[in-house]
């Protein structure tokens, strides 16, 4: 009997009791690789593994980047960004809701982290929303969708380990990410404003601010867009690489923090010792999928994928779609992270087989995986939110999300049919 058949589900089964899944996937690739090739074999190639990720220049870019995101983090950056979009659309119905969708996308695209955008933005716009009067699913599900963003607007921590793991180029899964974002935060915005037009009492408008206001709203958020347009612009022209990126806008995004007067040795050392932690974490995780993903390249699971395929007789775009459900259905008790490391290695020989574009099958899993943030039981977004504030029953967040979740399938049934949308700019 082939390994794969008993090792893969007993993974998954031992993910299910808590253990990180660096540990889970790395053992369960040493058990695997050992059993194909044998133990003496096995560490050589286990060894040659771990060598060569230590030193991977595409690596590099993981650190810079998560600097970055903690330095603008820290220049509470995000504060600015929803009152600049609060000056634009805050005035109408549902308002505020759309300022904190903007905004939530606005974020994402300096931060990386899906959790850590909800967070900031529920402690951001929450309280603005409550004082007016805003229903708490709507603002509560707003911010829990808008938080999804983070994963896929660039520097996209997962984009960047999907590429890695997939050996595409950083810079282009970065571009392919920006289209599809951009409709995320288009498509949330319109949800809010068919659910105040439904239930005006749910988002009512705020306080109109005049023109100048709002310009000075929009002026202080300059330093975020020379940011933006700097690293995106530098990496779409080809003036340099996603890793000379990294380095240049976690150095702007310092200069930025400086001068909003901010700056601190207290501050810097917090926040490298956070971008220490989590690229620490982020390479044990990455390691152990590699050792996964070796594991299943030694295993006869890519031949059986392909005979079931054949046999069934299905098509490039049917492969897609039931990878897609396999996706959804784990999201109902898997976080984001832990599917991709998981479906990566599994999918990809089959991928590759059939000539499916990975950098579009890319974004289909990253907004696949987006769903999977704000779906029940697990929903991490969720319960982010319902940490920060206990006093929202998790039924009302999750109701909330419901209409988010809809406009989530619209937009991924749009990139799955077109795939323009997300290599137009590659």
């Amino acid at each position: 009997m082939d390994s794969w058949i008993y090792i893969i589900p007993l993974t998954l089964l031992v993910m299910l009791t808590g253990i990180p899944i660096a540990y889970c996937l790395g053992f369960a690739g040493i058990i695997g690789i050992s059993l194909n090739i044998g133990f003496d074999p096995a560490f050589f190639l286990i060894s040659q593994i771990v060598f060569e990720a230590a030193f991977s220049y595409d690596l590099s870019v993981l650190p810079i980047f998560i600097l970055m995101g903690n330095l603008i983090t820290e220049s509470k950056l995000s504060n600015d960004l929803f009152n600049a979009a609060n000056a634009i659309v805050g005035h109408r119905r549902g308002g505020i809701g759309m300022a904190t969708a903007i905004s939530a996308g606005g974020l994402s695209a300096v931060c990386g982290s899906s959790l850590a955008t909800a967070a900031t933005m529920s402690k951001v716009a929450l309280p603005s929303m409550r004082r007016l009067g805003y229903h708490d699913g709507l603002a509560t599900g707003v911010i829990a969708a808008g938080g999804t963003l983070g994963i896929l607007i660039p520097p996209s921590i997962v984009l960047i380990i999907y590429g890695i793991m997939t050996e595409q180029d950083i810079s282009e899964m970065f571009m392919a990410g920006v289209i599809p974002g951009i409709l995320g935060v288009i498509g949330y915005m319109i949800v809010v404003r068919l659910v105040t037009a439904r239930h005006p009492e749910y988002g009512p408008p705020g306080q109109k601010v005049s023109w100048p206001e709002r310009f000075i709203a929009i002026k202080n958020v300059g330093d975020f867009i020379i940011l933006f347009s700097v690293v995106m612009g530098g990496i779409y022209f080809g003036l340099f690489t996603s890793t000379e990126a990294a380095g240049i806008g976690a150095t702007a995004a310092m200069f930025f923090v400086w001068k909003r007067g901010k700056l601190s040795w207290k501050l810097l050392k917090e926040s490298l010792a956070d971008t220490g932690k989590t690229t620490v974490m982020l390479f044990t995780i990455y390691v152990g999928a590699q050792f996964f993903t070796e594991y299943i390249n030694y295993s006869s699971l890519p031949d059986t994928l392909e005979t079931a395929i054949n046999y069934f007789q299905l098509g490039p775009l049917g492969v897609v779609v039931a990878i897609l459900f396999i996706c959804l259905a784990l999201g109902t008790f898997m976080e984001a992270m832990s599917i991709i490391l998981l479906i990566v290695p599994l999918v990809l020989p089959i991928l590759s087989i059939l000539g499916i574009n990975i950098i579009w099958f890319g974004i289909l899993l990253v907004v696949t995986t987006e769903i999977s943030l704000i779906t029940p039981p697990v929903g991490m977004n969720v319960f982010v939110l319902r940490a920060v504030n206990p006093d929202v029953p998790l039924p009302v967040i999750f109701k909330g999300v419901l209409p988010f979740i809809a406009m989530d399938f619209c937009r991924l049934c749009l990139l799955l049919f077109v795939p323009w949308f997300s290599l137009v700019l590659i």
